[in-house]
């Protein structure tokens, strides 16, 4: 996941040093909002160990997994301010925050497993739609949402780089009974 926010080149992280935005990215990825409470994470593993992780919510509980980050860096030294995160997601999705593979492994059908995963913890949380935002400057990631059937509905900035925001439209939520 250090990967993904290397690679974004937010301005607001760059005076942080590596080992302190790893240990917080470490604990964002422990904290139960990101587990399974507001957000969802879910692994790929090959080998015993951890070789891809996805990471999304509805968008309605952005704030509320934002808050995570703020909270976390707040606490850290490290940070002159806590981080505050720029809106990502659109209205009546769920938003698929981050999607990672170890590079190791990249190419071996890892990211599609992940991406197929989703719809069904979308629709658990009563969404039919799912919302990405891909770096312009990756086209091997846009190749890929393109592929799974996403389509573009608009861009976005995000810190200094432009990002399309992908759709999926996945159908009718789970019904939960109550």
């Amino acid at each position: 996941m250090n990967l993904i926010y290397d690679e974004m080149a937010l301005t607001d992280l760059e005076d942080v040093p590596g080992p302190d935005l790893l240990k917080v990215i470490t604990a964002a990825y422990r904290n139960p909002t990101y587990l399974s409470g507001a957000a969802t994470t879910v692994v790929a593993e090959a080998d015993g160990q951890v070789v891809g992780v996805a990471f999304g919510y509805p968008g309605e509980r952005e704030e509320i997994v934002d808050d995570v980050m703020a909270d976390l860096t707040a606490q850290s030294a490290a940070f002159d301010e806590p981080y505050e995160a720029e809106s990502e997601t659109s209205a009546g999705e769920w938003y698929l925050d981050s999607l990672a593979v170890d590079p190791n492994y990249q190419g071996h059908g890892i990211g599609r497993q992940l991406l197929q995963a989703l719809p069904y913890y979308a629709r658990r949380d009563r969404q039919a739609v799912i919302g990405l935002n891909v770096d312009r400057e990756n086209p091997g990631a846009f190749r890929l949402y393109d592929r799974m059937g996403y389509q573009v509905t608009g861009t976005q900035m995000i810190g200094d780089h432009v990002y399309d925001h992908m759709q999926l439209e996945i159908g009718k939520p789970i019904s939960v009974m109550n």
